[in-house]
């Protein structure tokens, strides 16, 4: 086989489809969040980018950059190790601690990213409690599905966010039979949130675990940050509540929090966390320090949620279709791969503003979008920009508007 050939007609096919991804080469720029330089070629411009899972800025907060600093004065660059092996830095205990007391739940253990903490947490628990059945939301996250089917579990799809569905197929199993139920709270393609309560109420009735992915949703949501879960009063009906640090915590790193038994179940047997390199004490650090300021403070969540409000409400007025839903995720619905990709150019090209596509397979053919997602820090002026930018180029590509809201 030529191999070199193959590759080459895969990537082709890509480009053919206009689902080819393109790395922006982006540097940000500390304490200006959302403005970035932008390097092509040997030349910089500034750009402001729309598109960053920072939704709060807070990977730009002083209290998160002096934490780290201070960290890595004290304890250097790396961890030295796996957890197992000299890896377990102080700042990891901390961190841990904290987490716990943010979920309220016994205790919390780190991993390397939000995608590690959902592939291996999930093909830990359903390998090993014998003959178990996962019940997996059908918009599960693909971290979720590959450590399900890592575990060679059996796997029972249920329609997205339809609980009369999972009740029929969770009824349909063996009652003995041990079962979990992973679903997320925030949807980030659609922006959509789950009946918590609702599939908690499913699964009691079953006698499951329940498995919540919050990324999208913590620091965001409750009066701590802890969530959709904390906002709607129900963290305690949860078997496992996974997060990152990455998103709104603004740093890097991934969790899963829970009791004490089963956080410490998945340590002992979770190859993912066992064999890797622990996160440095600085991230650790940092994170811990955004936590704690977001436990506290709701300067950032109010501003968040009226610059959301205020960007969907001048999109809609100018006919701009977006996806409607009741998170902070705008998805502008252009339904065309190639024009998708055109318009994302364009206005990085022409407007110095950054939205990345998303194309098919991350979202469904037909169902192209550009995904924007407003931070507190985004100013009138930005808004203007955007706004704008979008109206033109919607005009330009002879592109569907809807009636505006009133």
């Amino acid at each position: 086989m030529d191999y070199e050939a193959h590759f080459k007609a895969q990537i082709a096919a890509l480009h053919e489809e206009g689902r080819y991804r393109v790395f922006a080469d982006l540097e940000r720029k500390k304490g200006a969040f959302p403005r970035a330089a932008r390097h092509v070629d040997g030349a910089v411009s500034d750009v402001t980018v729309w598109c960053s899972n920072d939704y709060l800025g807070m990977g730009q907060h002083p209290k998160v950059l002096e934490a780290m600093r201070e960290a890595m004065e004290r304890c250097g660059a790396g961890a030295g190790g796996t957890r197992n092996i000299s890896g377990t830095n102080h700042y990891h205990v901390l961190l841990e601690q904290e987490l716990a007391d943010l979920h309220q739940k016994e205790s919390a253990l780190l991993f390397t990213s939000g995608y590690v903490s959902n592939w291996a947490t999930l093909s830990t628990l359903a390998a090993r409690l014998p003959d178990c059945v996962v019940f997996s939301d059908a918009g599960n996250h693909a971290s979720m599905i590959e450590g399900i089917r890592h575990s060679r579990a059996e796997c029972v799809l249920w329609k997205h966010n339809d609980v009369e569905d999972l009740d029929r197929k969770m009824a349909a199993i063996d009652p003995a039979r041990p079962k979990l139920v992973a679903f997320e709270s925030v949807y980030s393609m659609d922006g959509d949130i789950s009946p918590i309560s609702d599939v908690c109420d499913v699964a009691d009735k079953h006698n499951a675990m329940t498995y919540l992915d919050e990324v999208h949703a913590v620091g965001l949501y409750g009066p701590r940050g802890g969530g959709v879960a904390e906002r709607e009063g129900l963290m305690h009906r949860l078997t496992v509540i996974e997060g990152t640090l990455g998103k709104a915590f603004g740093v890097f790193g991934g969790y899963i929090a829970g009791s004490a038994a089963m956080c410490d179940f998945v340590r002992s047997y979770a190859s993912g966390f066992i064999f890797t390199t622990a996160l440095p004490p600085a991230l650790a650090a940092g994170a811990r320090a955004s936590i704690q300021h977001l436990k506290q403070s709701q300067v950032e969540r109010a501003r968040h949620q009226e610059r959301v409000a205020k960007v969907r409400r001048r999109l809609e007025a100018l006919g701009i279709p977006c996806m409607p839903n009741p998170s902070h995720i705008i998805p502008v619905m252009v339904k065309d791969p190639v024009k998708c990709k055109q318009i994302s150019d364009w206005l990085l090209d022409n407007y110095g503003i950054y939205i990345q596509p998303i194309n098919y397979p991350t979202v469904p053919r037909g169902t192209e979008r550009l995904r924007i997602t407003p931070s507190p820090v985004h100013s009138d002026e930005d808004i203007d920009r955007l706004v704008n930018a979008l109206s033109e180029l919607w005009s330009q590509c002879a592109l569907s508007r809807v009636p505006a809201a009133a």
